[in-house]
């Protein structure tokens, strides 16, 4: 009785599994369907608001292919703009590169600003405070520093601001197409495509948009101001999921864009990619541990191989581990291949088995760790809070598998 019991369960958490993945589709094909009509050469396409805008960019140290990274913002269809770089010291060795592109590109307006004049645990929010009170427009577009954009790229992301109901814009990432000849990269574009903008969709159906993604964020110096600027968040992580959520608690709206700006990765082999993806989510623990601990019912690879386990026929078999495979495979083509349009997403078809048991090794592990390396530093979250603890402590709290950007 107790075993047939149990059996049911685990029949159940696989079913549970394949209805979050048909909500998934539902999610996606809605999302897509809507705002695909509002990109660049659409006719819905309104790209005559068009404010002056400062693009600012907290910088440290030199990203892979940097150049090409800091001069496609040098080359946007956009009618008055200015890049801001901020780095810590004139030692930084992105700035040679930074000056480069500006003798490369005398006409645009570039400035580059020395440290951020703050002490405070999170530098590249620190440098955000400065860049901030620094640009010379109220429009502020925020980017990484791996971030490589198209010329509709400005025209893009400011269009949903000028609803004065929205208070900010951000869009998805994807690899720049030279990246996808690393099986590293292809594996973590199946989790991106797959797994991490699913569950931002189906979050985004349920409950709106409260979050931003760090690559691309577009708002204003009054939607900053109206919950107290990056100031309020200088000591914790994660300030792109804070900037979106900060700004909808005051009642704006935050617009997630069918538009994807590319991106140059900062890992080289499957244990970078395993530690990155584990202090995103031990930070997702300390920040949404609920939703950190209902990823379990998310897991449908696990669950269908136990239902096999438990019950090994041809049926059960086809049942769950085919609904599985059937249910990843149309989100992975659902989102990347037609949502964002990326190219040859039918080959990493089979790597998907392969990214949901990393992942599921990486959710098991992040219930073990209470610290994160990020950069050259080792801190403990603590009430939402980054807290630097001693290099040597660090290594002792994270020798088993140390987070790192």
């Amino acid at each position: 009785m107790i075993l047939k019991g149990l059996q049911f369960a685990v029949w159940g958490m696989a079913a549970i599994a394949c209805i979050y993945y048909a909500i998934v589709l539902y999610s996606a094909w809605r999302f897509f369907r809507r705002s695909a009509p509002l990109l660049p050469g659409k006719p819905d396409f309104r790209g005559d608001f068009s404010p002056p805008v400062s693009i600012l960019k907290p910088i440290r140290g030199l990203d892979p292919d940097a150049y090409e990274n800091f001069a496609s913002f040098c080359r946007l269809d956009y009618p008055e703009y200015e890049i801001v770089y901020c780095v810590g010291d004139t030692s930084d060795p992105a700035l040679p590169t930074i000056q480069r592109v500006m003798r490369d590109f005398p006409q645009r307006r570039i400035r580059v600003l020395i440290g951020s004049g703050r002490t405070a645990v999170n530098d590249k929010v620190a440098k955000l405070v400065r860049l901030t009170a620094e640009a010379k427009y109220e429009t502020l577009v925020i980017n990484d520093s791996d971030v490589r954009v198209r010329p509709d790229y400005l025209r893009t992301m400011t269009a949903p601001l000028e609803d004065p109901g929205t208070g900010a814009a951000t869009c998805f990432y994807v690899p720049v197409p030279a990246e996808e000849k690393r099986f590293v990269q292809r594996l973590q574009s199946v989790g991106m495509l797959s797994d991490f903008y699913a569950g931002l969709l189906v979050a985004r159906q349920l409950d709106g948009v409260k979050f931003a993604l760090g690559p691309s964020i577009a708002t204003t110096r009054k939607h900053l101001a109206s919950f107290g600027g990056y100031q309020v968040m200088e000591n914790r992580p994660a300030d792109d999921l804070l900037v979106g959520r900060l700004i909808a608690e005051q009642g704006y709206r935050v617009a997630l864009l069918s538009y994807a700006v590319e991106t140059v990765s900062d890992f080289h082999s499957l244990h970078d990619l395993f530690l990155k993806r584990l202090r995103w989510t031990v930070v997702m623990r300390n920040f949404r541990s609920w939703g950190h601990l209902g990823l379990i019912f998310t897991l449908g690879l696990p669950w269908a191989l136990l239902a096999v386990a438990m019950q090994p026929s041809w049926g059960v078999t086809l049942g769950f581990l085919g609904a599985y495979f059937a249910f990843r495979v149309a989100m992975l083509m659902t989102i990347g291949g037609w949502g964002l349009s990326q190219p040859d997403t039918h080959r990493k078809i089979p790597l998907i088995p392969v990214w949901d048991l990393m992942s599921l090794c990486v959710w098991l592990v992040s219930f073990t760790r209470n610290s994160i390396r990020w950069r050259d530093g080792y801190y403990l979250i603590r009430n939402g809070e980054l807290v630097p603890i001693d290099r040597a402590r660090g290594v002792r709290a994270a020798e088993k598998a140390p987070e790192h950007i």
